[in-house]
């Protein structure tokens, strides 16, 4: 039988995803690396970019020139399925070139031997 939402996961896996919530807000990349799975497979939907592998998340992270996003976070949702799968998703207020945006965000992570990663990420904005 498959536990969905045991607490302690769920705890767990809330404090990674706002260690990631800094780290993308204060362009931590050691942390940000970290946290993605850095395998071919990976593959993390942006707002403007489509990237595959570990590589190319690294690479754009490293050169994207808006590195500081200050944004507030709503609606944050953890479903844990098992001991080793979870998706996370959540929406987001962000000013934009003076305009307020909206978007929302998910994230698949996968308990690895190394410990639990991103496997999967989806940014988008809603439209004005």
């Amino acid at each position: 039988m498959v536990v969905i939402n045991n607490p302690t996961l769920v705890a767990e896996l809330t404090d990674l995803y706002l260690r990631y919530e800094d780290a993308l807000c204060h362009n931590k990349l050691d942390i940000l690396n970290e946290l993605f799975w850095n395998a071919p497979e990976v593959v993390r939907f942006g707002i403007t970019e489509n990237l595959y592998g570990g590589d190319e998340i690294s690479k754009f992270r490293a050169t994207r020139p808006d590195f500081k996003i200050d944004r507030q976070i709503y609606n944050l949702k953890v479903v844990v399925l098992g001991q080793d799968f979870a998706a996370i998703t959540l929406e987001f207020r962000r000013i934009i070139d003076g305009i307020e945006r909206r978007g929302r965000q998910s994230q698949m992570w996968f308990r690895l031997p190394e410990g639990w990663k991103i496997v999967s990420a989806h940014v988008s904005l809603l439209p004005i």
